[in-house]
């Protein structure tokens, strides 16, 4: 393959990362492909559900980055990765994963990426999404209770004893790793349209040098 371009989108739980993701991934089609940490949340086969539910999970050390490390080199090396699925309904990793192919732009989505040395280190580009508290919150609320089957009593009480003070001590000052401030994502048009541009750049120049190699 050509040179893969490895982006990072940090931020805080309801900035807009996802939806900063899906607009890129809209535009340039399987050009792109998608790692998600939150799917490489640990297993707690171990503990019974309710265990499970008083778990912190915004702490880095909920999530398995080391294999999400391996499964980056090994994209960027061109090699196809099975990503494990994690169900937030039962807070556990499922049975299931994914396939997750190498293309000329991986995406890695997270709210605690650039904590890690090791995942900063194989990031080409790292943007961090931010957004107000209070917009932030409001779109947790929204999407656990809508999509994740969870009640408002939960959602509140996780939010005030593990996401806010893992955000202050975590995912907030992460930000000084980041290239690009993305002031309220995809929403925000011109800062999108110089992250699309610069895609496209890289997009074209590897179509370019493809072409160089074919040429007799």
């Amino acid at each position: 393959m050509t040179d893969i371009l490895v982006i990072g989108i940090a931020g805080g739980t309801g900035s807009g990362k996802t939806t900063l993701t899906e607009r890129i991934c809209a535009r340039f089609g399987s050009s792109i492909s998608v790692v998600y940490h939150d799917n490489y949340y640990k297993a707690h086969d171990d503990l019974s559900y309710e265990e499970r539910t008083k778990l912190n999970y915004d702490h880095p050390d909920a999530f398995d980055t080391s294999l999400m490390v391996e499964h980056l080199r090994k994209l960027k090396a061109g090699e196809a990765v099975d990503c494990p699925v994690y169900d937030f309904s039962v807070h556990n990793r499922s049975d299931q994963t994914v396939r997750i192919h190498p293309a000329q732009v991986i995406l890695v989505e997270g709210i605690l990426i650039f904590c890690d040395p090791r995942v900063r280190e194989l990031l080409d580009i790292k943007i961090f999404v931010y957004t107000d508290a209070d917009v932030r919150i409001l779109r947790r609320i929204l999407r656990d209770v809508q999509e994740r089957a969870r009640s408002l009593e939960s959602v509140v009480s996780q939010y005030l004893t593990t996401v806010k003070p893992m955000h202050e001590q975590f995912v907030e000052p992460s930000k000084r790793y980041a290239d690009i401030i993305l002031l309220e994502g995809a929403h925000n048009l011109v800062a999108l349209d110089m992250v699309m541009h610069r895609i496209s750049y890289h997009l074209e120049r590897g179509h370019a040098k493809d072409a160089d190699m074919v040429t007799p």
